[in-house]
């Protein structure tokens, strides 16, 4: 259904939902992720070949946020460049994955913090550098807070590139078929999508902002837009995931990816 979830209802519905789906999720899509693949979006968009982050090489020695890491796939492939990455997410299921993939492969463990991300438990200035691949933006409630408590750990210059589902399929049912192809609701409305159980409590939160919406918060926290990438669906690529799919990708949009500095 469609209706308010605040902070607290939202953050306690991504925690519980996260740690009851984790499993399932990383059986369903851990092959295409990877153990230390940087991947942005369902599309396959690489940052091995978008370098949204910046050169490659100039990650040596960076520390780097990576928020709502899931399993910390990210982070394992900062962390090959000679970065040192934190991985935060608000699940301890998920994060249980990251440590099982760290004790298969050996080597240093990735260091994982379990929190909201809208309440960073960082000391200002603590980061080179913050990255979030479909992870914590879309589930927070007050995405505003949000980009100011990245900005708050942040060092002055340091890039925040985050994706998202492109905001306009808010617009269309999450469907991969033709059924997925026309709109059924306003662009306009940021009620939140939710799910909830018998007693009315919310189990599922997400939330929507326009387009305009995110370089406000942005802009508002004190980071500059250096880009907005909206990937293509690549030739080839025939796997659908969810509401993505070959039909959808090569007519509407299913990722937009911000690319901001701090000032």
């Amino acid at each position: 259904m469609r209706r308010t979830a605040g902070p607290g209802e939202s953050s306690r519905a991504s925690r519980h939902w996260w740690d009851r789906n984790a499993d399932e999720y990383q059986d369903e899509h851990g092959a295409f992720l990877g153990d230390d693949r940087f991947t942005w979006c369902p599309e396959g968009l690489d940052e091995a070949d978008a370098r949204l982050l910046g050169d490659p090489a100039a990650l040596k020695g960076l520390d780097v946020l990576e928020i709502g890491a899931g399993a910390a796939q990210c982070s394992r492939w900062l962390a090959a460049r000679g970065a040192r990455p934190v991985a935060l997410d608000i699940s301890f299921r998920q994060l249980q994955h990251s440590r099982r993939i760290d004790l298969v492969r050996g080597g240093d463990p990735v260091a994982v913090v379990q929190a909201d991300a809208a309440v960073l438990p960082f000391a200002d200035g603590s980061f080179d550098l913050a990255c979030s691949a479909y992870g914590a933006v879309p589930f927070s409630a007050d995405t505003g807070a949000l980009m100011r408590e990245v900005h708050r750990v942040l060092r002055p210059g340091a890039r925040w590139v985050f994706s998202v589902t492109h905001p306009i399929r808010w617009a269309f049912p999450d469907e991969p078929g033709v059924e997925g192809l026309t709109a059924t609701a306003s662009y306009f409305d940021r009620t939140p999508y939710v799910e909830q159980d018998e007693q009315g409590r919310a189990t599922y939160v997400e939330h929507h902002r326009t387009l305009g919406d995110r370089v406000r918060e942005l802009s508002t926290a004190g980071f500059r837009l250096l880009d907005l990438v909206e990937p293509e669906w690549p030739e080839g690529l025939d796997q659908e995931w969810g509401g993505w799919s070959p039909l959808r990708g090569r007519l509407i949009p299913g990722t937009a990816i911000f690319v901001a500095q701090r000032g």
